[in-house]
């Protein structure tokens, strides 16, 4: 007889060294990136003019790559994902976690808002300082209405919503793609187009993969940029309460609320965050969901070992309808703008206005300014002092970065929690 055993206990130690080996390469490589995070940090608070040229060169240089990737990365998971709906039983369930998952953290987030609203109450700014503000705000905008807003949204082409770089459209246009090709006969036609829309997802991912592998360089100049901004001043201003509710909210959601999501389910907050780290930090310095959803399913995928089915299909449909930071900022600059207006904030008032929130933040395009901008449709629409938004316009960068980046941890934390309810549930087709 053939003892086998040592070749077994050769592959297990072949395998747990290959393991060991990935483990170091990937603590080494988030190294890396804390230390780009660091020198980026320092050389943007020197002020010199031709380094700060060159970070802003490097730093548009990776925005535009970043874009460049997103969108045809969320139209093919969706599209995918739909597809196989005909054949699968996982999608409905795994599109059951997330819906509701993304429903309980949004919600929980404008209740914070609107609790520290309360308790922090920011008092009225004066009227020529309001009014004052009107100039500042995007003349286009001034006028647009939630109404004019949720319509822009409706593609009259499939060419012109990824020109313009609109998530819902696109969004909308790859569901309706991907149910078509879920409910068409099952022939040659729908088998060659779907694996051809496979073929060009694993190009992305090849993508994705080698975007990764220059990422310090493009942490570097963000956090460059970002130093530079707080050493000019860009942060200071006169809306120190209201400033104060949102950041303060934010971080709750962040570093106290999302991690116990996590402990509720059984999962190490401090795990899911380590390894979803690279995303959360080009999210906080792109300040755009949908441009870093490469880096999450990368991060998802590679790092927290997170099973495609799930992340791909989780993390394109959170990068829209996910928004924590958003609802809280809607909430509470809807509450500030209305109060200054001369609205009394009863409690029907308040809870009509979170709830508004929340269902104006899952249908918010995850771009830099669009929570801003659909703010200001929802305010136009009520006649509130508008002017109020070109005061928030001068530190909406440092907000708009921060909520971003909670975000895209709250993407990272749904899908975590999906793949642990489904881990062994799915069935294999």
């Amino acid at each position: 007889m053939v003892d086998i055993k040592p070749h077994v206990t050769l592959n297990k130690q072949a395998k747990d060294i290959i393991h060991q080996s990935y483990k170091n390469h990937q603590g080494k490589r988030l190294a890396l990136w804390i230390l780009a995070l660091i020198i980026g940090g320092i050389l943007g608070t020197l002020g010199n003019g031709v380094l700060d040229q060159i970070f802003a060169f490097i730093a548009t240089v990776f925005t535009r790559l970043f874009q460049f990737i997103a969108l045809p990365t969320i139209s093919l998971a969706v599209i995918t994902t739909l597809a196989a709906l005909g054949g699968k039983r996982n999608t409905g369930r795994i599109f059951a976690h997330a819906v509701t998952y993304t429903l309980l953290t949004t919600v929980c987030s404008a209740f914070i808002g609107l609790i520290l609203f309360i308790f922090i109450r920011p008092g009225n700014l004066p009227l020529d300082l309001v009014h004052a503000g009107v100039e500042r705000v995007p003349e286009k905008l001034v006028n647009v209405s939630y109404y004019e807003h949720f319509l822009s949204v409706i593609p009259n082409n499939i060419i012109q919503p990824f020109l313009d770089g609109n998530v819902l459209s696109v969004m909308i246009i790859s569901a309706a793609i991907g149910l078509a090709l879920a409910f068409m006969p099952k022939n040659e036609h729908q088998k060659a187009l779907l694996q051809a829309i496979l073929g060009l997802q694993d190009v992305l991912f090849v993508l994705i993969r080698a975007l990764l592998w220059i990422l310090p360089l493009g942490i570097l100049s963000f956090s460059a940029q970002l130093s530079a901004q707080i050493a000019a001043g860009i942060l200071v201003g006169a809306l120190g309460k209201y400033t104060l509710v949102i950041i303060m909210g934010n971080m709750i959601q962040f570093f106290i609320v999302l991690p116990l999501y996590l402990l509720a389910r059984g999962l190490n907050p401090f795990h899911v965050f380590k390894n979803m780290l690279p995303a959360i930090a080009v999210a906080l310095f792109s300040k755009s969901s949908a441009g870093t959803l490469p880096v999450t399913l990368a991060s998802a995928e590679n790092n927290l070992h997170v099973n495609p089915e799930v992340s791909r299909f989780v993390l394109p449909i959170c990068t829209t309808i996910n928004m924590n930071g958003c609802a809280a900022f809607i909430l509470v600059t809807s509450l500030f703008l209305l109060q200054n207006g001369g609205v009394v904030l009863t409690w029907p008032i308040m809870i009509l206005w979170l709830f508004i929130a929340v269902f104006a933040a899952i249908g918010n395009a995850g771009v830099p300014m669009g929570c801003y901008f659909l703010t200001l449709s929802l305010m136009s629409s009520v006649g509130a002092p508008i002017g109020i938004m070109g005061i928030i316009l001068p530190i909406y960068t440092i907000i708009d970065m921060i909520e971003t980046a909670e975000n895209v941890w709250s993407d990272s934390v749904v899908c975590a929690m999906t793949d642990h309810d489904l881990k062994g549930k799915l069935i294999e087709e």
